[in-house]
């Protein structure tokens, strides 16, 4: 059965979780929703810093991961939305930084907007843990 993962301290602004783990036979399959660089009543936090904002967001993925009994070290897919590719060097090394050593299947994409002004990248990821022996 699908389990909904909301940290202490995250908010969700609308009818969605902030993850999701679900069973799948010996494995369990972690998504997350898109993390900002946002606190929990909504105000961007660093504000226009893309060496900061990307740190404060796979933080927060570090969070709900571990809530759903996972890491970053089980990402498998991440996926990068940014209001500037033009930041994507600072962006890419606190990927690279995070994920060291896994190498997950990554995309970076340009937008317009993320949903609060100032935050200016938004990260989700799926992340797959083994659970050889544990029955679900």
């Amino acid at each position: 059965m699908r389990r909904s993962i909301n940290p202490a301290g995250t908010s969700a602004m609308g009818a969605y979780s902030q993850g999701l783990s679900i069973p799948l036979g010996d494995s369990l399959l972690v998504l997350t929703s898109g993390q900002i660089a946002a606190d929990g009543a909504g105000k961007p936090l660093a504000p226009g810093d893309m060496a900061a904002q990307p740190r404060i967001v796979f933080d927060k993925l570090a969070a709900v991961l571990d809530d759903a009994g996972a890491s970053l070290q089980e990402v498998v897919k991440v996926q990068i939305f940014v209001t500037d590719m033009g930041q994507r060097q600072a962006v890419s090394a606190v990927r690279d930084e995070y994920l060291a050593g896994i190498d997950p299947v990554s995309t970076l994409v340009e937008i317009s907007k993320t949903v609060i002004d100032g935050c200016d990248i938004e990260v989700e990821a799926m992340a797959v843990v083994e659970q050889v022996g544990n029955e679900e």
